[in-house]
């Protein structure tokens, strides 16, 4: 994918921040720690980054110089109407700007919030999206 597409950006490993988001190993993660290390006698500081997938709840760790760059996913936050469930896991859903409608699976701790013509909150990035919350 290229920047011209509106997936991400870069920035420099120095530049991130907890709780926002960096791509680790081409998936968009949310930042849980960031450790930086002093810079040795003939070397610069690194930092490891501590971070959990958004799309797949994995843990994940990268060690990095300061001035290293990386992509930073652009992550869309948006609400969905829920138009009908689809079993017991999967739920209709239609954007409430763009009015396009997708299924999705209902995550396990979401599934009494989620029926028939309540709002949810949902991530997309990357080609890909997660019903995150109720609205």
């Amino acid at each position: 994918m290229s920047e011209s597409e509106g997936e991400w950006t870069m920035a420099e490993v120095g530049e991130l921040r907890v709780n926002k988001y960096v791509m680790i190993d081409d998936e968009p993660c949310q930042i849980m720690s960031i450790d930086t290390s002093k810079p040795g006698k003939h070397g610069e500081a690194k930092s490891r980054i501590e971070a959990f997938g958004v799309f797949t709840g994995a843990r994940k760790s990268v060690v990095h110089p300061v001035k290293h760059k990386v992509k930073i996913p652009m992550i869309d936050k948006r609400r969905a109407q829920v138009l009908t469930m689809l079993g017991e896991t999967t739920a209709q859903l239609m954007d409430v700007e763009s009015f396009e409608t997708f299924e999705l699976e209902v995550p396990a701790e979401l599934k009494e919030f989620v029926a028939a013509g309540k709002e949810v909150l949902y991530y997309t990035s990357m080609g890909r999206r997660k019903i995150v919350s109720k609205a």
